[in-house]
Parts: structure tokens; sequence; C-alpha cells
């Protein structure tokens, strides 16, 4: 949303950024409704003034992706986007309640709610979440929102490789000590624990896990606004912004996220959700996918200027959503041609 993509479309572009503004927040009732033009920026602005946030930490993409567009809530729900709380908090998805939409027959339709546990009946909400506006054109949305934490700190872990970032951060989240976040950096070959809570956890589960794993290791701490600063740079990826080339994003098994990162070759990088989501910039034109080969998982170019397109190799899953689209935009209007 908001034109964060430099996509040349060969069809009408609908603008919604026109449609902006929190219709309803009830800071006790951890819920927001905001139509979807939206910005981040003013959601999270709002949030924060309570002591509030999104739980799954949407991605920014627009510094690495070269533009100058603002993301939208309308677009963090379309695409599922979410950050690195996502192995603990969980997706965007399950965070969004509610939706109001324009579906291919013209109709206006509400699922959903503004309150938790209000879906009855088929839960298009989820179904709208991360279809990529292919089934309809969001104009509202509902969604839970959780308090921010009181403390949090990082575990940097240095001077460590891609396999064993990898042993490093599974087995931190094998622990007891409620870590949320686990990414790691390939050109700096730092890994990042993160935990949050009230002041004393966040130390004593630091402690532990540094007690843990410091075994021939080099490790420091970072504390609040450091730690905070550190998954800033995470989030909107400033490991790679620089770097010219198109920005991939590559979902696979945690424990083959090594195996990606020697395929292909990269010498930077942010391998986020413990190797499960890697991030990385390549030539403009190169087709990760023929490099991966047989390996289980996703490969996206998000800076296609043509737009997205996602592969699928299986045929039941092929003809279900065919056979959804189908019954919400008979007439292909909506994106035409980037889900199959």
């Amino acid at each position: 949303g908001g034109q964060t993509r430099g996509v040349d479309l060969k069809h009408d572009r609908v603008d919604m950024t026109g449609l902006s503004g929190v219709v309803d927040y009830e800071p006790g009732a951890l819920t927001m409704v905001a139509k979807t033009g939206t910005t981040l920026h003013q959601i999270e602005e709002v949030l924060k003034a309570e002591g509030q946030q999104l739980a799954f930490e949407p991605t920014i993409l627009n510094t690495a992706l070269g533009t100058s567009g603002a993301s939208t809530i309308g677009g963090v729900f379309a695409t599922n986007a979410s950050g690195p709380r996502r192995i603990q908090a969980g997706a965007a998805r399950d965070f969004l309640l509610g939706v109001r939409y324009v579906d291919g027959h013209g109709n206006v339709i509400r699922n959903g709610g503004r309150v938790m546990k209000n879906v009855t009946g088929y839960d298009i909400v989820k179904l709208m979440a991360g279809s990529w506006g292919t089934l309809g054109l969001l104009s509202e949305v509902s969604f839970k929102v959780l308090p921010m934490p009181a403390a949090q700190a990082t575990l940097v872990i240095s001077g460590i490789n891609a396999d064993v970032a990898v042993d490093v951060m599974t087995a931190s989240l094998n622990t007891a000590f409620d870590v949320n976040s686990v990414a790691y950096d390939i050109a700096a070959k730092c890994a990042y624990v993160r935990f949050e809570g009230f002041e004393q956890s966040v130390k004593y589960r630091t402690k532990s896990l540094m007690d843990t794993l410091a075994v021939d290791r080099e490790i420091a701490v970072l504390e609040n606004d450091d730690s905070a600063a550190a998954w800033s740079n995470i989030r909107m990826l400033s490991a790679i912004s620089n770097q010219c080339g198109d920005l991939w994003k590559i979902s696979v098994r945690p424990t083959d996220g090594p195996q990606i990162v020697q395929k292909l070759g990269l010498a930077s990088g942010i391998m986020d959700w413990s190797g499960g989501l890697i991030w990385a910039k390549f030539d403009a034109g190169k087709t990760v996918r023929d490099i991966l080969g047989d390996i289980p998982g996703h490969a996206i170019n998000l800076s296609a200027k043509t737009g997205l397109k996602f592969s699928n190799t299986n045929p039941a899953l092929t003809h279900l959503q065919s056979a959804i689209r189908e019954k919400f935009d008979p007439k292909g209007i909506f994106n035409p041609g980037l889900m199959g």
C-alpha cells in the first residue's frame, strides 16, 4: 500500500491514500478501527501515545526498495506483512478482527467485527489477510493491539557463520527464557536474540541465556533504546538498503537457511525467524528460484517492475485459488495474474 513499490502497472491503479484516518480506538479494549489508506506511521504514532503497539511488527520495505511511498495499514494486512516478533506474537492475520471491502461484483461487504471473538460463519477476515488485494478492495480494517513492553534487551552474538547462527537462534527459542525475536546479519556475522517484558524478568532471562550461550562466543548486551534501535534496523532491512539490485524475500524451513546462503553465495542479507525468512538483494533480472532448485519454500522478487508473480506447482492449490477468486472476483478485476 501507499505506493511503496515502484511497479509499472498495465491496468488501472486504485489510489486508497485518500481513504485515511482512525475510525475508532479503544485503548482499554486493545482494539482499533482504521481506514485502509491510513499510513503505518500514523497508526503507530497514535498507539505509541497510549503505550501500545502492533505486536506483529510489520517490516518496512520502502528504504530497501528505494521508493518514497509510505506503507498503509491496508497494505500491511493485504500482504500479511509481519516482522521479527511474528515467531512469538503471531502474524498480522492473527490480529485482524474485521474487514470492510468491495468485491468483484461491486458489493460492499463486512465480515468479522470490532471486538475479539466476534466471527461467525466463514472467516473471510483471515482469507483477506495475505490475499494481496486479489479478492477485493479493502476499505476498513479492525484489529487487536498490545501494550508496549516495559523493558527489552538483546543479546548480540558476534563472529559466527550462518550455520552456527541458526543453531544459536534455534537453541535460544527452545529455552524457557521466552525469547520473542531472533535474527542474523549475514555481512556483520552477528546473531540477535531479543527479550521483552518487565525489567527484572528481562534482566534475569538475558543473563540466564547469556550464561548458557557464553562458551567460546563473543556476546554483548543491548538494553532498551539500543535494543529497540537494533531491531528497527532489522525491521527496515538497513543492512541491505544501500545495495543495488532486486529485493527478494525467501521463505524456507529454518534448517535450510544456511544452505540457501551458501547456494546463493550471499555475502549480505538478513535471516529472520531463526533462518526461515531471508531478505537479500540480487542483480536485476536474476531468477533466484532457478538457483534454489528443489529446496522447498517460496521466493518472491519484491522489486519486480511488472508486479509480483507467485509461483505455485501444486495443482490442487492452484485449483482452489482459482475457485475462490472466481467467487470473489469473476471478472478478474483485482490484481489480475498475481496469484494464479
